[in-house]
């Protein structure tokens, strides 16, 4: 079913809701043909992450990006908003889209979600394409410890309301003086209006619930994670992309991997690699993709 938003137009994209899961998920799709990419945004972020990748992707795959549950245009009723609801969304939206296995291509703290997807139903992914990515359990819950360098935004995020408290009407000042600005390397990269359509989106009521979701199964899935990957160790190929996580990112996938990982690290580019340096990011997507299917 289409839909209308306030999104700003991106040519060659189109708007779609698909009921799954008991929820409603908002994705784009652009392309013609070519095999499928599934893109998976992170935080503070929605599908329009992709808004600059996605063209340069469609010209040989059909390319879609979702708005997880809870964030974007997505339902944000409810109050299951963890990785592994998220990761059964996804699941499910691939069988509603009906051109799986897809290329699953996955960020930030979206990994949770995507790595469950791929390892307990392999059958729906290609391969996986982590970019700037931690698993809790492998090391990214140290991100929570302030007294160790880690960032105060988790622990308020995973604390629950305390995200509407305190960022209601300061949605703006929020995204656009501290969390784009503070991991960002290449200057002008996120401009007035990817800002405004982030605020259009979080500042929705309940704006928050998808993001708080994430990660409050950060703080408390490692022991899961770990098991998750001992047992179901990712056997599709694997493509880490980093910026300034880049060793991070690597480090991580080849914990939960069994075989090869490629790995790329795009200098002089900071946390927000798909509007940082898109360009770089489809050719090394596109180059990894060509290669798993030329095998």
């Amino acid at each position: 079913m289409d839909i209308t938003t306030s999104t700003p137009t991106v040519t060659g994209v189109t708007h779609h809701t698909a009921s799954v899961n008991g929820s409603a998920l908002h994705y784009v799709s652009a392309g013609t043909e070519g095999t499928p990419v599934l893109l998976v945004h992170g935080f503070p972020e929605t599908w329009w992450a992709f808004h600059k990748l996605i063209p340069l992707l469609a010209e040989n795959h059909l390319v879609f990006a979702v708005d997880l549950r809870g964030f974007g245009d997505s339902a944000n009723d409810g109050d299951d908003f963890g990785s592994a609801t998220a990761a059964e969304d996804l699941h499910q939206l691939i069988a509603h889209l009906g051109v799986g296995p897809v290329h699953l291509a996955a960020q930030d703290i979206s990994g949770s979600a995507a790595f469950r997807l791929a390892a307990t139903h392999p059958e729906d992914v290609i391969s996986f394409t982590a970019t700037e990515m931690g698993l809790a359990g492998f090391g990214l819950e140290g991100f929570a410890d302030v007294t160790h360098g880690g960032s105060w935004h988790i622990g308020v995020l995973a604390a629950p309301s305390i995200a509407d408290l305190l960022f209601t009407g300061r949605e703006r000042e929020l995204l656009g003086t501290w969390a784009f600005p503070s991991m960002t390397a290449v200057p002008d990269a996120i401009g007035e209006d990817d800002l405004r359509e982030f605020v259009r989106t979080y500042s929705r009521a309940g704006g928050w619930r998808g993001a708080s979701g994430l990660y409050r199964s950060m703080l408390s899935e490692g022991d899961e994670l770990r098991e998750l990957a001992a047992s179901n160790p990712l056997r599709m190929p694997v493509l880490a992309v980093g910026g300034f996580g880049g060793p991070f990112t690597e480090s991580t996938m080849r914990q939960v991997t069994d075989g090869a990982v490629t790995s790329v690290l795009l200098e002089g580019v900071g946390h927000y690699v798909a509007m940082e340096a898109p360009e770089a990011l489809a050719h090394a997507i596109t180059e990894f993709l060509d290669r798993v299917e030329q095998r």
